[in-house]
C-alpha cells in the first residue's frame, strides 16, 4: 500500500519539526522552511523528509510549493498549516505598529488561508483529504503585549471553520489544533516567566507543552481517527481552556 502524502509548513523547527518527524514514520512529507536552511537540512537528514523553501505570505511561493508537491506526489492526502511567527518585538496594544500587524497577518493568516485554497481545490478533485490548521490559545486569549499575534490566530481559527464547512461535501476533513504554552524558539525568551506561572497554577496539568504533544494530535487526524469530527477544535494546552471555580 503506498504511503500517504503530506505537506507540513514551517517544519524546520519547533512544533512543525515535531509534526514532520512524527508523520515521516508513515507518510511522504514535504517540510517547508523560510530562512533556516540549516535546520531544514538536518530535518531531511534525520527523517527523510523532502524540504522546500516557502514563505507562505508570498503567492508565488505558495503556488511553487503546490506545483512541487504535484510533481513529487501526484496526490495530496494531508496539509498541515503550521508556519507562523510572533511579533519581532512585543509592544503594548497602544504602541504596536502597523508594520508588525501587516507582517503577522500576511504570514499567520493570509498565507495559510490561501495555501489551503490551493490545496483544497487539489484534494477536491479526488474527493478526499485532511487539512490541519495549527492556531493557538491566543485565538481566544487576549495578550495586550502582542495584539497582532492574537488577531492573526483568531482570524485563522475562523478560516479553519470556513474551510471545514466548504470542503465537507468534497470529502475533505478540516481540523484546528490550538496549542497552549509549548516549549519552542518562540517562547524561549519568556520561558522562565511561563514556568513560574504554571507552577503557580496557570495550567491544570502543571507542565509546559512539547512539540510532540501537538504532533500526537496530528497523528490522530492523519490516521483517520477523527474523520467524523470535521471542524473540531482540539485543545493541546494542558487544560488552559478550562474554566473552574
Amino acid at each position: 500500500m503506498p504511503r500517504p502524502n503530506s505537506i507540513v509548513t514551517g517544519a524546520s523547527r519547533g512544533i512543525g519539526r515535531a509534526i514532520a518527524t512524527e508523520l515521516a514514520r508513515t507518510h511522504n512529507v514535504i517540510g517547508t522552511y523560510r530562512d533556516r536552511r540549516d535546520a531544514a537540512e538536518r530535518l531531511r537528514q534525520e527523517t527523510g523528509c523532502e524540504i522546500f523553501p516557502c514563505d507562505v505570505s508570498r503567492p508565488e511561493d505558495r503556488e511553487a510549493l503546490i506545483a512541487f508537491a504535484r510533481e513529487r506526489f501526484g496526490e495530496l492526502d494531508l496539509l498541515v498549516n503550521n508556519a507562523g511567527m510572533g511579533p519581532r518585538e512585543r509592544r503594548d496594544l497602544l504602541e504596536a505598529t502597523e508594520e508588525s500587524f501587516d507582517e503577522l497577518m500576511a504570514v499567520n493568516l493570509k498565507g495559510p488561508h490561501f495555501l489551503t485554497r490551493l490545496a483544497g481545490a487539489w484534494m477536491a478533485g479526488r474527493g478526499q483529504g485532511r487539512i490541519v490548521f495549527v492556531t493557538s490559545i491566543s485565538a481566544f486569549t487576549a495578550s495586550v503585549s502582542r495584539p497582532e499575534y492574537c488577531i492573526s490566530k483568531a482570524g485563522l481559527s475562523m478560516s479553519a471553520a470556513l474551510y471545514a464547512v466548504r470542503l465537507a461535501d468534497a470529502g475533505i476533513k478540516v481540523f484546528e489544533i490550538q496549542p497552549g504554552i509549548v516549549r519552542t524558539d518562540m517562547t524561549a525568551i519568556v520561558e522562565k516567566a511561563y514556568e513560574q506561572k504554571i507552577a503557580d497554577g496557570l495550567l491544570p496539568q502543571r507542565r509546559m507543552g512539547e512539540g510532540a504533544d501537538v504532533a500526537k494530535a496530528v497523528r490522530a487526524i492523519a490516521d483517520g481517527l477523527l474523520d467524523y469530527s470535521t471542524g473540531q477544535v482540539i485543545h493541546v494546552d494542558g487544560g488552559f481552556h478550562l474554566r473552574s471555580l
